[in-house]
């Protein structure tokens, strides 16, 4: 009797492809595909290709990676959060936040992609987020959009604490406003900070980049 040959071993996931596969799992949970019309194996599939951009496996104290959807439909996605005292709610309607749009300067793909070394701004408390954007692009870093901050979000809802709230400078709408996802009788809410008046709990989030499973995709800045 013939023997077949062994076959060859597949090789081990890495932390951050488990990492990355639980963050899509993380999304799929939401109901995102259906509030997407997509199947889930569609949705998993667009998901895919960011497999290839993984970074390497990094130290550090700030998020490596977060898996994000644009457009997402947020205030569904939002309610599906849990916490021991329910899902996530806003104080922003359905035509806030249609207005509130990702600033062009920061390029963010119409695809999903990865949210890079992604920071809450522990440093940048008691600073308001307006006085806080320069030193964000002094240090190449730009801020997060309100998608972006609800990836985060659905990828670790521990990321949000009564004092690690956090500032979306990355999304504006037609006045001073700027959105905020923070702690209301411990469930996360998204609602508005004014951006001028120092807050000890809030922070202004933001990340290195944004890559799709492609080419990086650049940052555009003045």
């Amino acid at each position: 009797m013939s023997v077949l040959p062994a076959l060859p071993a597949l090789p081990a996931a890495t932390a951050v492809e488990l990492e990355f596969d639980r963050q899509v799992h993380a999304l799929v949970a939401t109901g995102l595909p259906a509030m997407l019309g997509l199947a889930e194996e569609c949705f998993r599939a667009c998901c895919e290709p960011l497999r290839d951009a993984l970074p390497a496996e990094p130290g550090g104290d700030r998020v490596p990676f977060v898996v994000v959807v644009p457009d997402v439909p947020a205030l569904d996605v939002l309610a599906t959060v849990q916490t021991a005292d329910g899902g996530g709610s806003s104080t922003m309607g359905p035509d806030e936040l249609a207005r509130s749009r990702p600033l062009p300067e920061l390029g963010v793909p119409p695809v999903p992609y990865l949210l890079l070394d992604v920071d809450t701004g522990p440093d940048t408390r008691d600073l308001p987020p307006r006085e806080a954007a320069p030193r964000l692009a002094a240090a190449g870093r730009t801020p997060l959009t309100i998608a972006e901050g609800l990836a985060l979000l659905v990828s670790d809802p521990g990321v949000l604490r009564s004092r690690g709230c956090y500032a979306l400078l990355g999304c504006r709408a037609d006045d001073a406003r700027v959105p905020v996802l923070s702690v209301s009788g411990r469930r996360p809410l998204l609602g508005w900070s004014d951006g001028t008046a120092p807050q000890a709990w809030l922070g202004t989030a933001s990340c290195a980049g944004r890559v799709t499973g492609g080419p990086a995709v650049p940052e555009v800045r003045d």
